[in-house]
């Protein structure tokens, strides 16, 4: 297995979700282990906008020839805009998972919403345990 892509500046979920905190909002994905271990995505069921969410909460699925794995709300809120292009075309989780894969977009609910998260060092060891 190739060496697993992992910026540093996100912070990420033991569920093998990404978060890029943005100016009240969070960004969120699944990480480039999640794609490597799920193989060719032919399918992202997206959360919708408007919806509120809580922490650790099934946001959406995303199915690959090999299984469907739930998607996991990292922080609470409410769902602000969600990628559409993910429905015609959802390989572009598995081309660019930071990039033009990202999920959703979530306005977090209060201050103190990244607690818990993990930085790239942390979420490193988990997945080479």
């Amino acid at each position: 297995m190739a060496a697993v892509n992992l910026p540093d500046e996100l912070r990420y979920t033991s569920d093998h979700e990404w978060v890029r905190l943005e100016d009240g909002r969070a960004v969120v994905g699944i990480t480039d282990f999640a794609q490597e271990a799920l193989g060719d995505v032919v399918f992202v069921q997206l959360p919708e906008v408007g919806a509120d969410v809580e922490r650790g909460a099934t946001l959406g699925e995303v199915e690959s020839t090999k299984s469907v794995s739930e998607i996991y709300a990292p922080l609470a809120g409410r769902v602000a805009e969600v990628n559409g292009e993910l429905s015609s075309k959802p390989e572009r989780l598995n081309e660019d998972p930071y990039g033009a894969g990202w999920i959703c977009a979530i306005e977090l609910a209060g201050d103190g919403a990244a607690e818990g998260l993990l930085d790239a060092e942390a979420y490193r060891a988990l997945t080479a345990s």
